[in-house]
């Protein structure tokens, strides 16, 4: 009997240790599946993450079942992206405020606080089933600081019980107005606990289709405080924001990565952007970046080549900059912005490219050179797709086709549709040089 009890003894810890190492398995299976951060790099399923992507804004709003959706469009937009080798979409995954206020994204997920349409919720599960089955990752802007989808002036009107306050293209505006009223934002506590509420019911939201919490979905790769927020006139009230909101993010969900979104340092310290201090909180698992030529005035189209060839040497300097600071801290950095207009600046879709495309390249090589120092990919702005403005450099209206450039900018500005070739055709061509970078 005593041997008898050791065999089944033997047994039990052996069928224990099998449990065990079946458990550390799917458990280390099922972590490889999220994108992570790993000795400066990015991961995914265990090996480096390298990509080229695209901002694609309007996906949200296009996988809707209701009103604005095209489900069609969508998938045959999804398709041709996978094609190009596009691996990587940043989108936005909130919209604020009423459907009749003026420049926004409509209909909006969230048209009153706390609540939201449903059909545009759905929309975002089904643009990340179909994400999924293409294998393609998403980072999910959760807040604006630009008025387009509403953002944190429409928080401030919220909480406050206020007026909106614009930027233009509304009359009787300015930036320097907006940007020193959006930034109060970071210090509203009553706006923030709006916020907040909002990022509990987008994590733990269970998608409508594939039965998967957000919080689960490795379709994530990270979520996003905001696009694009500046410290402006509050930047002590800023990063003491990032540095909060991301470790509240980080509690609700262990399995995303969480960056800021933001510029960097952009081309003034009007801005109250610092990239080294606003980087510097724990929470943040990986650095972010933009860069735009024309709208920082290193660049006028209608100079052409030979101005180009300045904002080149501009922009990799600035890339370099933040690329030496984000080494340091030992961050990963994805430049998640950039993007340049048509030729001589025409807002055509049959205009030329030249110059886009001469830009492009000098952007994907400079990456593609520096992917080992931690520069793991870079996002361009912006895939429009099947696309077409109304009018070429009016303004979008609801009912209106979606483009990639958002409402309140003028139509066809940094648009890339899917017949511009050359362009596509250099993308595709970097895309696949990434994705053969040694592992």
């Amino acid at each position: 009997m005593p041997h008898i009890r050791g065999k089944i003894h033997l047994m039990n810890q052996r069928a224990s240790l099998t449990t065990l190492v079946l458990f550390f398995i799917s458990f280390y299976g099922f972590s490889q599946q999220f994108v992570a951060v790993k000795d400066g790099l990015l991961y995914h399923r265990g090996e480096p993450y390298y990509f080229i992507g695209t901002n694609y804004w309007y996906g949200m709003n296009l996988g809707s079942p209701g009103k604005g959706g095209d489900r069609e469009r969508l998938k045959r937009e999804l398709d041709h992206l996978q094609q190009i080798g596009i691996s990587n979409l940043r989108i936005i995954g909130a919209s604020e405020g009423p459907n009749d206020a003026p420049y926004r994204v409509v209909p909006s997920l969230q048209p009153e606080a706390g609540e939201y349409d449903e059909e545009v919720f759905q929309g975002l599960d089904f643009l990340l089933v179909e994400m999924k089955k293409r294998g393609l990752t998403a980072a999910v802007s959760l807040n604006n600081f630009w008025i387009w989808s509403g953002g944190m002036a429409q928080y401030i009107a919220w909480a406050n019980d206020s007026a909106m306050v614009y930027s233009p293209p509304v009359e009787n505006t300015s930036w320097n107005l907006f940007q020193k009223h959006t930034s109060s934002f970071f210090a509203d506590k009553k706006a923030n606990k709006l916020y907040k509420q909002f990022i509990k019911i987008i994590i733990n939201r269970t998608n409508t289709i594939s039965g998967v919490k957000y919080k689960d979905d490795p379709t994530i790769m990270s979520w996003q405080l905001s696009n694009e927020p500046r410290g402006y006139t509050n930047v002590e009230a800023y990063r003491k924001w990032v540095d909060e909101t991301a470790h509240f993010i980080q509690k609700k969900d262990k399995n995303h990565l969480v960056s800021i979104g933001s510029e960097g340092n952009t081309a003034t310290y009007h801005a109250g952007n610092n990239f080294w201090e606003d980087h510097q909180s724990k929470y943040i698992d990986y650095a972010t970046m933009h860069i735009w030529v024309e709208n920082w005035a290193w660049y006028d189209p209608s100079k052409g080549s030979e101005d180009l060839d300045s904002a080149i040497y501009k922009a990799k300097r600035y890339l370099h900059e933040h690329l030496a600071l984000s080494q340091k801290m030992n961050k990963p950095l994805v430049l998640e912005e950039f993007g340049v207009a048509r030729d001589n600046g025409s807002f055509e879709i049959s205009a030329t490219t030249e110059n886009r495309n001469k830009f492009f390249i000098a952007i994907f090589e400079e990456v593609y050179e520096n992917a080992d120092k931690g520069l793991m990919g870079c996002n361009f702005w912006s895939y429009s797709g099947e696309g077409r403005p109304k009018k070429a450099a009016g303004l979008w209206h609801a009912g209106d086709p979606f483009t990639g450039d958002p409402p309140h900018e003028q139509q066809g500005w940094y648009s890339i549709y899917d017949v511009d070739s050359g362009t596509l055709e250099l993308i595709n061509r970097y895309a696949q040089m990434f994705k053969s970078l040694p592992q």
